[in-house]
């Protein structure tokens, strides 16, 4: 019987269940089927041999990982990143967002809007590229700026202090305003009578905002960080991989751009899929962990 009403509702809704399709034929494609990619992480993968008749080789791999002395910088380096990440950029989305929800002439908010969602769609080689317009010491605009004030020209580019704060300055210019509209819906959902019975109680706008819109809309923080900490580890190749060179590399080979040169570059598959199945492991990791204590906190979580 409750097979039957389950067709029925299925038959009855069957254009939204078409709809569906798409997004379920990626992620079945692009998602799942890849998956199986992952074997080679434990086996020494010769591609002429193929994924099934390459040799098992178990924790080989892994075990040549965390043995050498370079896991811990790389670590290290994706850790510092993607904290600088969660520390200075994953706010700045909620506070544009209230800034711009607190303004009252609309035409003003959608201009503002749209100048600040417009680096999204820069592509990270034209970002790096103005960066070197700018920072660059032969020719660069701040250089030449402290040259005539007579200063001496800084090695931005080229320094390992200067890097980190180069990586997370870009990021936070070109997604903050892109940030903004999963916020900003969220604000809009908020009930105008809440703001009304506040304003009779004599609270200020600053206090409508503590008290009103940051409770409204805690719940989407809160999911958006615990997906965020799923991508804890995942700083960027490309953004990185273009400013890195000689003299940061220190401080600057992360995951990803060791997962390019060791797996593309040097072909070592096998090896470079250990790597990038360990940093997916501990995103999974993250997600869980995060998801469960905020279930305890009291909030939603994401499932």
């Amino acid at each position: 019987m409750y097979r039957k009403q389950q067709m029925k509702r299925m038959l009855r809704n069957r254009w939204l269940y078409l709809m569906l399709l798409p997004g379920i034929l990626f992620f079945l494609i692009f998602k799942y089927i890849p998956m199986y990619g992952v074997l080679i992480a434990f086996k020494n993968y010769q591609p002429f041999l193929g994924f099934w008749d390459s040799q098992w080789v178990g924790m080989k791999h892994f075990d040549r990982f965390f043995g050498d002395p370079l896991f811990w910088r790389l670590l290290r380096n994706t850790f510092v990143l993607a904290l600088y990440n969660i520390v200075f950029f994953f706010p700045l989305p909620i506070v544009i967002a209230l800034m711009l929800n607190e303004l009252r002439k609309e035409f003003l908010k959608r201009t503002i809007q749209t100048l600040v969602y417009i680096p999204h769609f820069m592509s990270w080689v034209v970002i790096v590229s103005i960066v070197y317009l700018f920072f660059t010491t032969e020719g660069g605009l701040v250089n030449e700026a402290i040259k005539a004030l007579g200063g001496d020209k800084i090695q931005f580019l080229v320094s390992a202090d200067w890097f980190r704060a180069f990586i997370t300055a870009e990021v936070i210019w070109k997604e903050t305003g892109w940030g903004t509209i999963i916020f900003l819906a969220a604000l809009a959902g908020v009930d105008p009578q809440q703001y009304e019975a506040a304003r009779i109680d004599g609270a200020s706008r600053m206090q409508q905002m503590v008290h009103v819109t940051l409770p409204a809309i805690r719940s989407t923080i809160v999911i958006l960080l615990i997906l965020r900490l799923g991508h804890f580890l995942d700083t960027g190749f490309e953004q990185i991989w273009l400013m890195l060179n000689a003299m940061n590399r220190e401080v600057g080979e992360v995951f990803d751009t060791y997962v390019y040169s060791t797996g593309i570059s040097d072909g070592q598959y096998s090896y470079s899929t250990a790597v990038g199945l360990f940093k997916s492991v501990v995103g999974l990791v993250l997600v869980v962990a995060s998801n469960f204590f905020s279930k305890k906190m009291g909030e939603e979580g994401v499932v």
